[in-house]
């Protein structure tokens, strides 16, 4: 088990994954922080969240989203960014469980407010969501060197250079 856990391969593999992933949040993220309102629509169409707080939503999610999928693209604050990111999925994928159970006829507001003609709900919806999120446990779990800015970076516990005062060493 240990061997597999190290595997070097593990950092090309979640580099496609991050990329794929955070492609995927940069692109969902767009029409939402165009058009606020909209989204908003969505949103309250899922009948979960108090109407109070509807608008808040759709003004923060869309640029966590931003945030979540530029990090995994470069590869900054990976772990922080996929963990971001699979909490989003399990928030994305039980509100869609929930509209389902209710029998809610709606789209999923994803990537645009197409409406329930244009993109409905389902269960491939689920799929492709649970999906989304086993990759970004993979990212979490076993990209322990990402490729990235984070390998630039040097890592936590790491000899920082002593710097030394050279004009008091030569009085």
């Amino acid at each position: 088990m240990r061997r597999i856990l190290q595997w070097r391969g593990h950092a090309y593999l979640a580099l496609a994954a991050r990329v794929y992933v955070g492609v995927i949040f940069l692109a969902a993220c767009w029409h939402k922080i165009v058009e606020p309102g909209s989204f908003a629509l969505d949103i309250a169409t899922y009948q979960i969240m108090p109407l109070a707080l509807v608008n808040a939503m759709a003004i923060v999610l869309p640029w966590v989203e931003l945030a979540a999928g530029l990090m995994l693209v470069v590869g900054f604050r990976t772990r922080a960014a996929a963990l971001l990111v699979a909490g989003m999925m399990t928030m994305f994928t039980v509100a869609i469980v929930i509209a389902l159970h209710k029998g809610l006829d709606m789209s999923c507001g994803c990537f645009a407010s197409q409406g329930a003609v244009d993109d409905p709900i389902s269960w491939r919806t689920i799929v492709r969501d649970v999906g989304w999120f086993a990759l970004a446990l993979y990212v979490l779990g076993l990209d322990r060197r990402p490729i990235g800015i984070d390998r630039l970076w040097p890592r936590r516990g790491a000899a920082a250079p002593v710097f030394r005062n050279t004009s008091e060493e030569r009085s």
